[in-house]
């Protein structure tokens, strides 16, 4: 075919495509589709897919939180998640004889229902050998006004050292929730029956406060269910001056909205060199992003948009491989006749019969239960391309007795010659629709044997999130935003492509063309 010839077929073609709508609207979801599988990347970022499993990265991030924009339908609001970083922060340096101090102060609003989960630090490196010479940290928080709280100020954490991985959880930390505890007996919330002596280091009153609080089981009660978010962030007064009683400070208060300054104190000896550039404080959030998190802290949005990119190279190649299989067994077939066609169609006919899932999970465990996305590949396309022989062997015999391959044949044409000159290409249209049309079930295959846990984990599928929603409960628990999102995915990605494959279909069928 000449250049001019291809080009004018090419406009023909489009000209033709453009008035199926529903395959322009197909044509432009897959546009966006194919931007956002390129720009995954560049959104997130490019080292999401190591990072996928190894959970240190969403280590701050809430567990099982549900979207923020939640907070717009309901009548009580959940804090999202706000990080601080040391751009965010003002840092002060001071030298206190031997010991560096450094002062690192930032603001968080506060206008939410429900305060934060937690507060997070983490990112605060060194190079001290030895392990008292290891950076601690204290953190003072000065709340808004509250009428009838004579101290405002609340101490939450004292020469702490941060884990050398990970990070400091404060709502998990005993002694956050002790000093929250003593702060409330300062303010006259409880009493305490001997009461804690003053002029003595703080870390004595701490063990005074916990031994009495061990002597009464009412209090220690309260002591071990506390929220220390509840209790930081939450309201101690009617508002009206009167302080709360214990109980409802622990179980029922309102958040305290307002301005709350926090001052990080960070202290190591003059000869350690301590690194700020990767400190971070977290404000654990009720809700998290566009779509929430799993159970891991993981953003299902990451995992959404990381899964086009494999959701489009296991469509893609699956349907390509299938159907070029398919029309070359079944245009072989029908071309050779004879013996050769018999003993062709048995072995379609017996591939047939074999049931699919089975054999899929046989082989998964085969190759160890955790197969490659090449393996996972070749699975499906050898389980794929019977149906497409078959149509293809009926539309080849009846091509097969047009005068022009007879004339080729009289001419001297061999059997690769009239296979793949003459006909061959009179299935290049419905090979073209087929593709469209079997991208969705090879999408759900591979979704499929994602969900039941045998492909790599590693890998960032739809259908491995599934698998993470269910043997987290989501459906029990009332998560739905880990199992509605990725489970629309897989049906959008195929009704994109059966519009397309629909309307290629319609302009590449002269039968189904309308007047």
């Amino acid at each position: 075919m000449r250049w001019v010839d291809f080009k004018d077929s090419v406009r023909r073609f489009w000209d033709d495509y453009k008035h199926q709508k529903a395959g322009m609207v197909g044509i432009s979801m897959l546009i966006i589709l194919v931007f956002l599988a390129f720009a995954a990347p560049i959104l997130t970022s490019p080292s999401i897919p190591q990072e996928w499993q190894t959970g240190q990265a969403w280590i701050t991030n809430p567990k099982n939180a549900p979207p923020s924009w939640e907070n717009h339908f309901s009548s009580v609001t959940k804090a999202p998640q706000k990080l601080f970083t040391i751009h965010n922060m003002n840092v002060k340096m001071e030298k206190n004889g031997t010991t560096n101090v450094y002062l690192l102060t930032f603001n968080y609003k506060m206008k939410y229902n429900v305060p934060p989960k937690d507060i997070a630090i983490t990112g605060l490196t060194s190079n001290a050998s030895r392990p008292q010479d290891t950076p601690k940290v204290s953190i003072v928080v000065q709340r808004p006004p509250e009428p009838g709280v004579k101290y405002e100020t609340v101490p939450i954490l004292s020469d702490a050292q941060l884990p050398n991985t990970g990070a400091l959880q404060l709502a998990y930390t005993p002694q956050v929730k002790s000093l929250l505890f003593y702060w409330l007996y300062r303010n006259g919330v409880y009493r305490l029956p001997m009461g804690i002596p003053q002029g003595v280091p703080l870390e004595m009153k701490l063990m005074y406060l916990n031994q009495q609080l061990q002597m009464n089981n009412t209090l220690y009660s309260y002591y071990q269910s506390a929220d220390p978010m509840k209790m930081l962030f939450g309201q101690i007064t009617n508002g009206k001056g009167r302080l709360l009683p214990l109980e409802k400070v622990i179980y029922d208060t309102q958040g305290l909205e307002g301005t709350y300054r926090f001052t990080v104190k960070i202290t190591a000896p003059s000869y350690v060199k301590v690194n700020l550039d990767k400190f971070e404080v977290a404000m654990v959030g009720r809700t998290y992003g566009l779509l929430g998190t799993d159970q891991y802290g993981r953003p299902i949005a990451v995992g959404l948009l990381w899964g086009i990119r494999i959701a489009m190279a296991i469509g893609l190649s699956v349907a390509v491989s299938t159907v070029l299989i398919g029309i070359l067994v079944g245009v072989t077939s029908a071309y050779l006749g004879g013996w050769a066609d018999e003993f062709i169609q048995r072995i379609v006919e017996f591939m047939m019969t074999l049931p699919m899932l089975p054999m899929l999970i046989l082989l998964s465990l085969y190759f160890g239960g955790r197969i490659s996305l090449s393996q996972l590949v070749g699975i499906l396309v050898l389980f794929g391309w019977m149906g497409t022989a078959k149509v293809a062997r009926s539309m080849a015999l009846q091509i097969k007795e047009q005068t022009y391959i007879e004339a080729a044949r009289a001419l001297g044409a061999g059997t690769g010659r009239a296979v793949f000159k003459h006909i061959v290409p009179q299935l290049l249209p419905y090979a073209f629709a087929n593709i469209a049309l079997s991208v969705p079930g090879a999408i759900l295959g591979a979704a499929g044997l994602s969900f039941l846990g045998l492909t790599n984990p590693n890998l960032i599928t739809w259908g491995q999130m599934l698998n993470n929603a269910n043997m987290n409960g989501a459906t029990i628990n009332g998560y739905w935003w880990q199992v509605i999102p990725p489970g629309l995915a897989i049906a959008i990605v195929g009704l994109i492509f059966v519009l397309i494959g629909v309307s290629l279909d319609t302009v590449l069928n002269p039968r189904l063309k309308r007047a």
